[in-house]
This record gives structure tokens, sequence and C-alpha cells, in this order.
């Protein structure tokens, strides 16, 4: 085969396993439109429904609880929308740009982390529909296993196929899941009696604004620092910018916003067991495997593209079986049922955030806009980025305050320090 053959047919296999280990080349970028309704489709999330229910309880409506989910939904849009930026200007997935910042190996820890905490929520969501149909539709438990087998397998259809796939549901769940939730959240303020019955409603539970703020955040800094995946696809750095500030900040916040107000109202932050109460029951079904279709598809795509680049292979495919038959031992296994997990997941939004920082620091502060082209041969490990990232999420774990805006914050200034301090030529054994 000649070398042009050969050439096109890397081109060709890269392609269709969606570029897991190179940059997006411009003939595959896409428009505003279609970045939009992937990263909505992403963000309208059942699980984020849960996280508003924890917070909302705990505020008076306004404008206590409204401003805090405006600057929580706020920081984490704004942190999405800067990696989606790096991501569509270099075309480069966070795993990939972790390359530069960390090292060749040192990287492989932010494949680890990103990819556990994917897989860890798309098998909680398999259990999460399971636990649905025994309490409000009364499916016998001793059929679980089999819903479990079949949607953790079916959700998974269209992240095997692709980006393509993907956009194409999305174009059609989005909509639905946006009216569907309208549709409820009208009866709940109807049934509050307006403005004026929900700001009468008192607090009944207590959480001090900086936990709260980590609530928000947190839940979903995971989804943000992986929203690369889908706006290194945007054809212009503004394209992914707004469609990713759109989606984590608009569309996340209005999830946030449901389950607090569900909660305030009916003292219940279920989505389908609200809508139940509302007498809806049969769309708060439709709209949950909408809503969660959109979601764990995007989930296990992630939790593919992290471990490709983790043992260097392009077989995207193969790892969404992988992820997903990984998920279902999981879900087998009882995730579902610990009362400590989804805490730990939200405790990860402590630790996730400093990747970005590092990431956004070595980018702009350090490099100028430039990453290195992949071919370059990279550290074993980059000093800098493993120390930021080490120290920084000491600091978010042990500081009061918005745990994910310090250990942002603090990554950043530290990378910056530490890569004027240990020169690039003693970083660590060069490896490609």
């Amino acid at each position: 085969m000649s070398a042009v053959g050969e050439s096109q047919t890397v081109v060709e296999s890269q392609a269709s396993e969606d570029y897991p280990l190179t940059a997006v080349p411009a003939e595959a970028r896409r428009s505003l439109l279609s970045m939009a309704f992937m990263l909505l489709g992403f963000t309208l999330y059942s699980g984020t429904f849960f996280a508003g229910g924890l917070v909302g309880p705990a505020f008076r409506f306004f404008p206590d609880l409204v401003v805090l989910l405006v600057v929580g939904n706020l920081i984490l849009g704004g942190y999405a929308a800067a990696l989606g930026y790096i991501a569509s200007k270099t075309g480069l997935s966070t795993v990939l740009m972790a390359r530069s910042s960390f090292g060749s190996v040192g990287s492989r820890w932010v494949d680890f982390i990103l990819g556990f905490t994917q897989i860890g929520w798309y098998a909680w969501g398999s259990g999460l529909i399971a636990d649905l149909l025994n309490k409000l539709a009364g499916v016998p438990t001793s059929w679980n296993w089999a819903i479990v087998l079949f949607f953790t397998y079916f959700f998974c259809i269209t992240a095997y196929i692709g980006y393509r796939a993907m956009d194409w549901y999305s174009r059609i769940a989005v909509p639905a899941i946006i009216v569907l939730m309208l549709w409820s959240l009208s009866i709940a303020a109807s049934q509050a009696g307006g403005f004026a019955g929900a700001q009468a409603i008192q607090p009944t539970a207590q959480l001090d604004i900086g936990a709260a703020l980590t609530i928000i955040v947190g839940t979903f800094i995971s989804g943000g620092t992986q929203a690369t995946n889908w706006s290194r696809f945007a054809n212009s750095p503004r394209t992914a910018t707004l469609a990713t500030l759109a989606a984590f900040f608009i569309a996340n916040g209005f999830v946030v916003f449901g389950g607090a107000f569900s909660a305030l109202v009916y003292q219940d932050f279920d989505m389908v067991s609200v809508m139940a109460k509302q007498g809806l029951l049969i769309p708060g079904f439709i709209l949950l495997f909408l809503n969660m279709w959109s979601t764990q598809d995007n989930t296990i795509y992630a939790f593919s593209i992290a471990f490709c680049h983790m043992f260097r292979t392009k077989k995207r495919t193969f790892f969404v079986l992988i992820g997903a038959t990984i998920a279902l031992a999981l879900t087998w296994g009882g995730i579902y049922e610990s009362k400590q997990f989804i805490g730990f997941l939200i405790l990860l939004g402590t630790f996730i955030p400093p990747i970005g920082g590092v990431i956004m620091a070595d980018y702009w502060l350090y490099r100028r806009g430039q990453f290195p082209a992949l071919e370059e041969p990279q550290p074993a490990f980059n000093w800098a980025g493993v120390i930021a990232y080490v120290v920084a999420s000491a600091i978010a774990y042990y500081s009061s305050g918005i745990k994910p805006i310090n250990g942002i914050i603090a990554a950043a200034v530290l990378y910056f320090i530490l890569a004027k301090l240990i020169p690039s030529n003693r970083r660590s054994e060069v490896i490609k």
C-alpha cells in the first residue's frame, strides 16, 4: 500500500471512531445548532434534578435560592465554556490536552478519574430507572436484573454509532424534554400559589452557601470538564463557547431549578415521582426515558474517549461496550442503593476542577495559546501539572467557601508558577 493510501486509511479509521487520538479536522466540524442540541441533551439530566432537590429546601425562594442557582450555574457554565473554547481552537478533547499539562504518563490519571466518574453515573442511571419502575409502575423487583441489562446496553446504541447519531437523537429529545419539564413546573407553580406562594414557603433544611454552591457545581463538573468531547467538533471558538455556556448555564440551571422548586413545593425532588403527583405519570416516564438516554449516551461516550487515551487506542466503540459492561456489573452489585455513592461522586467535584485549572493555565498562561503537536514527544510526567493538581485538590478539599472555584484558581496559579520554576527539559524523561 502506498504512503498516501496508508494515510487515507488512518484518517478514515479515526473518523469512524470520532477521532479519539487526533484533533478533529476542519471537514468534520459542526454548526452552532448541532453543538447546542448535543450539549443541551447532555446537561438535561435527572441526576442534576436531585442536586437541586438537595439545595432547594435550605433557602428562601427569592432572592436566596434564585441568586444561588444563577451564581452556581454561571460558575459551571463559565468553566465549561472556557474549556470548550480551547477544544474548538485545538480540536482536542480534555484527555488529549492533559498530555501536555500532565505528561504522557501523568495524563493517564486524568483518563482514569474522568472515565470512572462517568461510568459511575452511567451505572447509577440504570439503577434509577429500575427503582422508579418498581415504585411507580409496580414492576416486581425480581425483574430488575433484566431492566438494568436492557437499559444499560440500549442507551449506549447512539454512543456506539458516534456523534452523528447522538446529534440527531438530541434534536428530537431536547425539545420534548423542555416542553415536558415546563408543563410540570407550570403545574407546580400554580399549586404553590405562584410567586407569592413560593416566597411564603419556609426553609426546612440547613445548608451553608459554600456547600450549596459546591453541590450545584460539583454534580456536573465532571461532565463540564469533558464537554470538550463535543465542543472540539465546533466550527469556531464562538460556536463552542456559546453552545457550552447555553448548555451548562441555562439548561443545567433549568434542571437544578426544577429540582429545587419541586423540593420546595412537594418535598420531593424525584422528577417522575413529582409528575406522578401531578397526574402526569405517563408523561413523567416519557420524560425520564428521553432524559436518561440523552445523557447516558454522552456519559458512556465520554468514558470511551478517556479510556481510548489511557490505552492509546482508537477503538472507541470497543470501550463503549466495555464501559457498559462495567456499569452493568456496578449496578447489579448495588451501586444505586449505596447512600454514600452520590455523595462520593459529588465529592469528586472537589478533585476534578483542578484538572481544568491546570489545563487552562498551561494553554493560556504558559504556552500562550498553542499546545505542542500531538506527535511531539512529551515528558512522562509534567511535574508542574502533577504537583499543582495535588496541592490544589488538597486546598479545595480542606478550604471553606466554594470548593470547585478554590481548586480551579489554586491549580492555575500553582501551575503557572511551577512551570516557570521547573525547566521543561528537567521535568521528566521524555517519551511519546
